[in-house]
């Protein structure tokens, strides 16, 4: 890049700079997650917080929400489903700040783990393993409860890396702040987790172009 593309970085409030980008964490390590390892365990619960963040609130009270699951031992569908809804709405979604859609995220999130176990056997892996490619994923992502285009994209982006049905192209939205900050997202492979790691660092970004190019959710 050169000294002048970052002068005009710093001017427009510092944002970081291409290399910068490049090591940014993903959504799912700042939360203590390794999707990298594949375990059910992690993948499950990206899968539980990216419901959480593709709702129209702030990311510190998805991410308060996300721990109060952890912190109370709910972090496998089986046992959110035995913890019943009465407990997700309160203490869960009331310790987490999650108020204004306390009773319908948690039918949600209990609606998509049954559906989890009875159509995946409770795996998250298994979406990915049935799918036949990537429209197929995406597709089948969208039949749970709560997963619209927003936090199907959410979930995809981090697990872009590890699982090769994950290659759909990006949103008309990461290209809008890509050409903002001025990053060619065409020069990445599109599955490298140096790729998923500029995406995580361009949607922190949003806040900074005006507000109609703002959007809710990680």
């Amino acid at each position: 890049m050169s000294s002048h593309h970052a002068s005009d970085r710093r001017a427009e409030g510092s944002a970081p700079t291409t290399a910068e980008l490049e090591k940014s964490k993903l959504y799912s390590e700042e939360i203590g997650l390794d999707l990298a390892k594949g375990g059910e365990r992690d993948l499950f619960l990206w899968f539980l917080a990216s419901q959480l963040f593709g709702q129209p609130i702030s990311e510190e009270i998805a991410r308060r929400t996300f721990h109060a699951f952890v912190d109370h031992g709910l972090t496998t569908p089986t046992k959110i489903l035995d913890a019943g809804w009465n407990t997700l709405v309160n203490p869960i979604m009331r310790e987490g700040g999650y108020v204004r859609y306390d009773e319908s995220k948690s039918r949600s999130i209990l609606n998509t783990c049954q559906m989890l176990v009875d159509r995946y056997d409770g795996k998250v892996s298994r979406i990915h393993a049935d799918a036949e490619g990537s429209r197929d994923l995406e597709a089948r992502l969208k039949e749970f409860t709560g997963f619209g285009p927003v936090t199907v994209e959410i979930f995809l982006r981090d697990v872009r890396p590890f699982w090769p049905k994950a290659d759909t192209p990006p949103g008309t939205e990461l290209r809008k702040l890509a050409r903002r900050f001025r990053v060619d997202l065409d020069a990445y492979d599109h599955q490298s987790l140096q790729f998923a790691r500029v995406q995580s660092g361009l949607i922190r970004l949003r806040h900074k172009a005006p507000p109609s190019r703002r959007r809710g959710g990680a």
